[in-house]
């Protein structure tokens, strides 16, 4: 039987760089600069520049979306929607997919050099916030010389800046896709990143956050983190199904080996995070996340957020067994749209795959976003 052929995307974008008199302002007051953004393009920017889309990752996510990952080798996060074919055609759209500002695959985060000091930022790195991430993003839109997005899309993280694209850049969006997200973060969510980030500072290797001038990682504690996360990401159901209680071997160990496949599954998670991610910038990312609560600048009154949005076109994809983002508050979303005036489309899919559906093969996903795509390409006047 012949391999089934995967089609190529041509890629390009690089690295760029904003001299010290461009910094990013931060809306904790600081002033981030210099700055380098890291991103990824896939397809071609029309005449008119009238088809670009910008794809805003998760948090563990990057700007190699649909290409190999450098360090893993691994194909893009999201290869399976973006591609010839596919609901983001590089043959039609001029997909840009940016490594969030804080990050550790090129963009500024903790592990650049603080030009001040000539040595890693570490904790020196200002906290940083969604809103900041998308004005970094914006940044780069306007350098690359782009007016108006086509669409803005994300899932989780990527969802969250998705909305505060459309509530701080509404007249620069055509289109908005929010995919498993929330408005802002809950108490739960906030204590579960609490526990990931207690686990990194308590491993010795952590050093207070200067391991790279130490030479080390703080690799267990990272580990653990990202296994208590990838928890949330997946269901009760899912989990049931691929694994249950099925154990790795015949019979008990009678210790504390992985005796289950479940346990050995979170423990090849969290080791193979280590080689790519940078435990500072997940001390970051998960504050990031934590602070976001869109509607607290609008008096609490999320709508409000949205009144400069009326233009834009919003599609809302929630996932039934998301217990993370969960579907109710995709409805707060809609129903804040709705009360702005806004357009929104809205579909809650049902899965038992949990809050990374999104990464995974969900053809009710793929038909919701090619649907909007197409209807919203035809508004635009795409060929």
């Amino acid at each position: 039987m012949s391999a089934i052929a995967i089609p190529k995307v041509e890629t390009g974008g690089g690295l760029h760089s904003f001299p010290a008199d461009q910094p990013l302002r931060l809306d904790s007051g600081a002033l981030l600069s210099p700055l380098e953004i890291a991103y990824k393009t896939y397809g071609a920017l029309n005449a008119d520049k009238s088809n670009a889309v910008l794809v805003c990752h998760a948090l563990t996510g990057d700007q190699h979306a649909a290409s190999p990952h450098p360090v893993t080798g691994k194909p893009g996060w999201w290869d399976r929607v973006i591609g010839p074919g596919l609901p983001l055609d590089p043959e039609r759209y001029f997909i840009i997919a940016t490594n969030v500002v804080g990050g550790c695959m090129g963009s500024t985060g903790p592990a650049s050099l603080n030009p001040a000091t000539g040595e890693p930022y570490a904790l020196s790195f200002p906290v940083i916030t969604i809103a900041d991430m998308v004005r970094a993003q914006a940044m780069l839109i306007e350098a690359l010389g782009i007016e108006t997005l086509f669409a803005v899309v994300g899932g989780s993280m990527g969802g969250m800046q998705v909305l505060q694209w459309a509530a701080d850049y509404p007249d620069k969006l055509f289109s908005a896709i929010c995919i498993a997200a929330a408005a802002r973060h809950s108490a739960q969510n906030i204590a579960f990143h609490e526990v990931g980030r207690q686990a990194i500072m308590a491993d010795p290797d952590w050093r207070g956050g200067a391991y790279q001038l130490a030479g080390v990682r703080p690799e267990k504690g990272l580990a653990v983190a990202r296994m208590a996360a990838h928890i949330t990401y997946l269901s009760e159901p899912a989990l049931q199904r691929k694994f249950g209680r099925e154990l790795q071997r015949d019979g008990l160990s009678w210790g504390f080996d992985a005796d289950f496949q479940v346990e050995s599954y979170l423990r090849h998670q969290g080791a193979s995070f280590v080689d790519r991610f940078d435990a500072n910038s997940y001390l970051y990312i998960t504050r990031a996340l934590d602070y976001f609560d869109l509607g607290a600048r609008c008096g609490g009154v999320l709508a409000e957020c949205f009144r400069k949005a009326r233009r834009v076109r919003f599609c809302v994809l929630s996932f039934s067994s998301d217990w993370l983002y969960s579907t109710a508050e995709s409805r707060d979303i809609v129903r804040a749209l709705n009360a702005a005036g806004c357009r929104a489309s809205f579909a809650e899919i049902e899965t038992d795959k949990g809050h990374d559906a999104f990464f995974l093969d969900e053809p009710v996903l793929d038909s919701a976003l090619r649907g909007f795509l197409a209807s919203a390409a035809d508004k635009r006047g795409l060929a």
